[in-house]
């Protein structure tokens, strides 16, 4: 059996530092990458596992006098390829404030998807005036299957179409989104039949609000908003443009990629 021996001492004990100092940095390395491969497992499960995603929309329609014979053509937001999310609770008549006596129907025209809304009359209650109208609000809230693109809508997510004249605007209450989203104006449209004193004011505001929730450490979301509003005087008869507007870039988008 041969038995190294090293020649010098000093040079026998260089090499062995040099094998520590080699076998200390090899362990540091492996720690850290087996420590940044669970840390980043896990804040991938805690993502997947918690992340939810959701729309709130509403519709809500005030006047200060009698209306008869009303017929509404109402745009119903969707996505550039007519999916929407609200659209099974409409035609399930699942939509929450919906008075008895108002018939609600979904028309694609081509362009947008559209709810009718049709009653013989609304009359509000004593006391209403333009101060105090009378307000019916319909609304739901419906979970996404899919992660919302909160960073671009007009493109990727539904919206109140057909979306024209998309145009860079301030921001209401002058304050941007601080994750570098934008606030943007648009112009769309709608129809409204219903015979009204020449004073009466009518309008109509439909919101909508797309959110995604999760919980990493601490929970954080991100979400855009989007609405359309219209005051109308007297009788109305006819298609309308309406003015849109629409927050994007709204929240926290630190979280991790997703790996299918």
């Amino acid at each position: 059996m041969w038995i190294y021996l090293c020649p010098f001492r000093g040079m026998c004990q260089v090499m062995d530092r040099i094998i520590k100092i080699t076998l200390s940095i090899f362990i540091i390395v492996l720690v850290t990458f087996v420590a940044l491969v669970s840390y980043n497992g896990y804040v991938e499960n805690a993502y997947r596992t918690s992340l939810t995603s959701s729309y709130s929309y509403s519709c809500t329609i005030t006047t200060d006098s009698p209306l008869a014979n009303v017929t509404l053509f109402l745009p119903v937001p969707a996505d550039t390829t007519g999916n929407s999310p609200v659209i099974a609770q409409l035609s399930a008549h699942e939509v929450s404030g919906v008075p008895d006596t108002w018939k609600t129907e979904l028309y694609e025209t081509g362009k947008s998807t559209m709810v009718k809304i049709t009653t013989p009359s609304i009359i509000p209650p004593e006391g209403t005036s333009a101060k105090n109208p009378f307000t019916v609000t319909i609304y739901t809230n419906v979970s996404s299957g899919n992660l919302i693109d909160t960073r671009n809508p007009v493109e990727n997510s539904p919206m109140f179409r057909p979306v024209q004249d998309v145009t860079a605007t301030a921001c209401r209450n002058d304050q941007a989104p601080a994750s570098g989203g934008q606030c943007s104006s648009y112009l769309t449209s709608l129809y409204a039949n219903y015979q009204a004193s020449p004073n009466a004011e009518v309008s109509v505001r439909s919101s909508l609000t797309g959110t995604n929730e999760w919980t990493i450490f601490e929970p954080k979301e991100n979400e855009y908003r989007t609405d359309i509003y219209l005051l109308m005087f007297g009788e109305q008869k006819g298609w309308t443009t309406v003015r849109g507007y629409v927050e994007s870039g709204i929240g926290a988008y630190d979280a991790p990629s997703l790996h299918t």
